[in-house]
């Protein structure tokens, strides 16, 4: 690892001054708020299904989220993209593709942010934008940051690439609104958490994946979880943290023999290959991207991101506030809309 430490030197040196220059180019804000969920690890932490219950919360309020994508794992012809229920996971990415379903809420996708923030916003599909993985995407504007952990993994040994998991120094935590840790226990007083990774926050908060329901690919029949109790499952997994998702299905009862592929692997029919009686289940992100070859026998399972009740009361203030000093911006927007 020795040998490693002046990549990470130089890794944070690079980082540390494409931040500096992208907050530096900025010469605008955005005339609504803008959210961004992201992680300063790598790997899997639950940022897909945080954005999913962030998104239910606005709504809840009357709000009209937009999310934004970069849309890794896919290539169009044209940006920005809208997803459609029709677009192939090939084109938009897994993970727009599977938050357009989840939520049906508009999902622009772009490479370029702020451009497609833009071309939504002109386009009048809403009235704040939540960015799903752009903590280090510094083009685009933000007023809310929130920064995702898995609480087993936690920052690791807490060096930066390529020594450790860190995309960014610990201390940009700093700089963040809300630390939210995904598999930590929930605080008696449902408060936030005091400390994490050394790093003292006043927002702190737990979250917790909980299983929803086992949907079949082809039928679309529903059980709940719990009809894996005893059963034989091939779990097949290309997520950042497949371990999580075995987990899962070990503690709902399944038997389970476990394939993981890379993360945003393209699948192809021959990955989905199962023994007679057996149960074929995946993650949303996954299964996006068998639509049209899946077999009989595969089921999607799908989660819920849980969160504390003072967490999203508090993150709902936090947006009102943002959106009281955007207010003239957001007044004159809809006099001209």
């Amino acid at each position: 690892l020795s040998i490693l430490a002046p990549l990470a030197w130089l890794y944070r040196a690079i980082s540390e001054s494409r931040r500096r220059k992208a907050w530096q180019a900025q010469n605008e804000s955005l005339p609504v708020p803008v959210v961004v969920v992201g992680n300063i690890t790598v790997g899997g932490t639950g940022k897909s299904p945080l954005t999913a219950r962030l998104v239910e919360c606005m709504r809840q309020k009357g709000w009209q989220p937009v999310i934004l994508s970069r849309g890794y794992g896919g290539k169009s012809d044209s940006y920005p993209l809208l997803v459609k229920e029709g677009t192939p996971a090939g084109v938009c990415g897994d993970e727009p593709l599977m938050l357009s379903l989840a939520t049906g809420c508009p999902v622009v996708v772009d490479p370029q942010r702020l451009r497609g923030a833009r071309w939504a916003l002109e386009h009048g599909l809403g009235n704040v934008l939540i960015c799903d993985d752009g903590l280090q995407h510094y083009r685009l504007p933000r007023d809310i940051e929130l920064a995702v952990f898995d609480a087993q993994r936690g920052i690791g040994n807490g060096a930066l690439l390529p020594v450790g998991p860190l995309r960014e120094p610990v201390d940009r935590l700093n700089s963040v609104d809300f630390v939210i840790l995904n598999g930590a226990e929930f605080p008696a007083t449902g408060e936030s958490i005091d400390e994490f990774a050394s790093t003292e926050h006043s927002d702190i908060h737990a979250m917790a994946l909980r299983p929803a329901s086992l949907v079949n690919i082809n039928s679309g029949e529903t059980r709940a979880p719990e009809a894996l109790n005893g059963k034989p499952v091939r779990g097949v997994a290309g997520i950042g943290n497949p371990g999580r998702f075995f987990d899962t299905l070990r503690l709902l009862g399944a038997h389970v023999q476990e394939e993981a592929f890379p993360d945003h692997h393209r699948f192809r029919p021959e990955d989905l290959a199962s023994g007679a009686g057996e149960w074929l289940v995946m993650t949303a992100k996954d299964a996006v991207k068998c639509r049209g070859f899946a077999p009989d026998n595969a089921w999607v399972l799908t989660v819920d991101a849980c969160l504390s009740e003072p967490f999203e009361q508090r993150f709902l203030e936090r947006l009102n506030e943002c959106a009281e000093q955007l207010q003239p911006q957001m007044t004159e927007r809809s006099n001209h809309g």
